[in-house]
């Protein structure tokens, strides 16, 4: 569904004359053809969660490139990569709430039995696995440290 739901939204964009989202799309497009290459699964295709796999893939390349732009004094190209970022961004599945996520949380600490950080890995395992592709590691990481930090 979503494979259909970007090459769409590329001839739209195509027959718009939206030249910035027909190129950010069609980079996409061919990095999910590379993925389908790598795994074997030319036929088949990829499944919407190794889509959204490429896409995060994909996001992280730009944030890293727009703040390495910035860094380097270059606006114009760090603006360009916020902006495919942007583009990409549209989609990926809803995003947790911040309440939410501290749920999930709290359930893996107490599912672990973690009580300080040490017990941190096994708590990350434990809610990267219920919120794949709800959540980004990263502000899962800072939610579960500040939770270990914050005096109980």
């Amino acid at each position: 569904m979503l494979r259909q739901q970007i090459l769409s939204d590329l001839k739209d964009a195509m027959k718009s004359g939206d030249t910035e989202k027909r190129d950010v799309l069609r980079m996409l497009d061919s990095m999910v053809k590379n993925a389908e290459i790598e795994k074997g699964k030319r036929e088949s295709g990829l499944n919407d969660e190794e889509i959204v796999e490429v896409l995060r893939r994909a996001i992280k390349q730009r944030k890293e490139s727009a703040y390495q732009y910035q860094k380097g004094g270059r606006e114009d190209l760090s603006e360009k990569e916020k902006a495919e970022a942007e583009i990409l961004s549209k989609y990926l599945p809803e995003q947790m709430g911040g309440e939410e996520l501290r749920a999930v949380i709290a359930g893996a600490i107490e599912e672990s039995g973690a009580k300080d950080k040490s017990g941190m890995g096994k708590v990350m395992g434990i809610v990267m696995g219920k919120v794949k592709g709800k959540a980004d590691g990263n502000e899962v990481r800072k939610m579960v440290e500040e939770i270990f930090n914050s005096p109980k």
